[in-house]
C-alpha cells in the first residue's frame, strides 16, 4: 500500500461525488442566510476584538507621589477681585510655599453684572489671605495708622499712578525698583513683582501704599457690582492641605475703616462676602482619555451671605499606560496622574462667633492607594479562535436545519403521490 493510500484511511474530511448531492431552493435560500450571517458575525467580532479596552486595578502605594498640581478656574458672581486672594496651607495650617518663581500662574479677570470680562486679565500673587477675625482685626489697626500717610501723599500717588499705566502699555522701557528684594538688575515694574520679590526673600511687605508700583491698584469699592473669574495652577504639597478663596488684605481698600468701628467693619466685611461661585474647572494632574472631572461647570448659589462652602477631595494617585508605546517619547506613553473623589458642605459662620472668615475652602488629601489604568486589545488570536467556532458552528447548525427542511419536503412528495396527485 503507497503512502497515499495510506493517507486517505485517515482522512476525516471525505467529498460526497456530486451526483449524490441534491440542490433544493430551500438549500439555496439556507446557504445564503448562512453567508449573510457568517459576514455579520465576522464583523461584529473583529470589532470588539480589535477594540481597545482599558482594564483597571488598584493597590496600595507603598510611597507618596513627588509633587501634586492643582488647576482651576473659579468665578465669583457677587466678589469683586479686590475682595479676593487666594493661597494654601498644610494641615497644620501654615502656608505653602507655592509660587516663587517668575512666571506667573494665577490671573484674575473682572466681571461685569452680565458676566461680560472688562479690560485683560492681570496677574497676582498668592498668599496676604485672611481666615479668622483676628487677623482682620490687626489689619484694621494697621490700616487706621496708616491712614494719615496716605493722605498726605494723595498727590505723589496720583502722579505715580499715571507713570506706572505708561510703563505698563509698553511706551517707554522702564525698570521699577524691588526695594531692596530683588536680585542685581533685577526690575520689578508690578506690584506683583515687588510682592514676588519679597517672598523669595522671606520678607513681610507692611504698606503697600509706599510701593510705587502698587499705587496704581484699582480698590475694591471702585469695583463695586462687578465679579471675579480667578483662574490658574498651584504646586501643592502631597502631605495634605487646602487652597482657599477668602478675604484678603485687599479688604483695606474699603475706604470707610476710619470712620468705623471692629464690629462694624467686621459685619461689613461678611455682608460684602457671598462666596456664590461657579467652578469652570478643577483637576489635578495631566488628562487622561476618558476621564470626567466632577466639579466642571459647578455652581454653588450661596443664599446664606454668611456662608464658608466647603469642598472635601480625596485624591488618588493613577498611572495611566497606553496601547501602543513611543520608547523616544515615554511621557506619553505612560501618564502619572490623579483622579479624585469630592464631597462638599456648607458651613454658616456669623460675626463675632470665631468660627472663621467667609470663603471657599478646598481641602484636600492624597490617598494612600494607587490606581492602574491601562489599555488592551484581545488580538488576532482570539479572534481567528472565535471565527473559527462561529463559523463552524453557523455551518453545523443550518446543516441540520438543512436536512430537516428537506426531510419536511421528501415526506410531502411522498404523502402527494399515495395521493395520486
Amino acid at each position: 500500500m503507497g503512502i497515499k493510500d495510506q493517507l486517505r484511511r485517515v482522512d476525516n474530511h471525505s467529498t460526497i461525488s456530486s451526483e449524490f448531492r441534491v440542490h433544493t431552493s430551500s438549500g439555496a435560500l439556507l446557504s445564503a442566510i448562512t453567508l449573510a450571517v457568517i459576514f455579520l458575525l465576522v464583523k461584529t467580532e473583529l470589532a470588539f476584538n480589535m477594540r481597545v479596552q482599558t482594564v483597571t486595578e488598584v493597590h496600595v502605594n507603598a510611597s507618596s507621589p513627588d509633587a501634586l498640581k492643582m488647576e482651576f478656574d473659579v468665578t465669583f458672581h457677587n466678589l469683586a477681585c479686590g475682595l479676593i486672594s487666594v493661597d494654601a496651607a498644610d494641615p497644620t495650617g501654615q502656608p505653602q510655599s507655592l509660587h516663587l518663581d517668575k512666571t506667573h500662574r494665577i490671573h484674575k479677570h473682572r466681571i461685569d453684572k452680565d458676566g461680560k470680562r472688562i479690560g485683560r486679565r492681570s496677574p497676582f500673587e498668592l498668599g496676604d489671605t485672611l481666615t479668622h477675625e483676628h487677623e482682620l482685626e490687626k489689619l484694621m489697626e494697621e490700616k487706621r495708622r496708616q491712614m494719615m500717610a496716605e493722605q498726605a501723599e494723595a498727590e505723589e500717588e496720583e502722579d505715580s499712578s499715571k507713570e506706572i499705566e505708561d510703563n505698563e502699555s509698553g511706551e517707554e522701557e522702564f525698570c521699577g525698583s524691588c526695594y531692596g528684594a530683588g536680585d542685581a538688575e533685577e526690575c520689578c515694574n508690578t506690584c506683583d513683582d515687588v510682592k514676588r520679590a519679597y517672598q523669595r526673600r522671606g520678607w513681610q511687605l507692611e504698606d503697600l501704599s509706599l510701593i510705587k508700583q502698587c499705587k496704581h491698584l484699582k480698590k475694591s469699592d471702585e469695583e463695586a457690582g462687578e465679579g471675579c473669574n480667578i483662574s490658574g495652577f498651584v504646586a501643592l504639597s502631597t502631605g495634605g492641605g487646602n487652597v482657599h478663596f477668602v478675604p484678603g488684605r485687599s479688604l483695606e481698600n474699603f475706604g470707610h475703616e476710619k470712620e468705623l468701628g471692629f464690629s462694624d467693619f467686621l459685619l461689613s466685611t461678611f455682608e460684602t462676602y457671598n462666596v456664590s461661585h461657579t467652578i469652570n474647572k478643577l483637576k489635578f494632574g495631566r488628562p487622561i482619555p476618558g476621564q470626567e472631572y466632577q466639579l466642571d461647570g459647578e455652581s454653588r448659589i450661596i443664599q446664606d451671605v454668611f456662608g464658608m462652602y466647603q469642598y472635601y477631595i480625596n485624591v488618588v494617585p493613577t498611572t495611566f499606560s497606553k496601547l501602543k508605546q513611543d520608547p523616544k517619547r515615554p511621557y506619553k506613553s505612560k501618564i502619572e496622574t490623579f483622579q479624585f473623589s469630592v464631597t462638599e458642605h456648607m458651613r454658616h459662620v456669623s460675626p463675632g462667633a470665631g468660627r472663621g472668615l467667609p470663603g471657599v475652602y478646598f481641602f484636600y488629601e492624597v490617598s494612600p492607594l494607587h490606581v492602574s489604568v491601562r489599555e488592551t486589545r484581545r488580538g488576532f488570536i482570539r479572534f481567528f479562535t472565535s471565527i473559527v467556532g462561529v463559523v463552524g458552528g453557523i455551518f453545523t447548525f443550518m446543516g441540520m436545519v438543512d436536512k430537516y427542511v428537506h426531510m419536511l419536503s421528501g415526506r410531502n412528495s411522498n404523502r402527494s403521490s399515495h395521493l395520486g396527485y
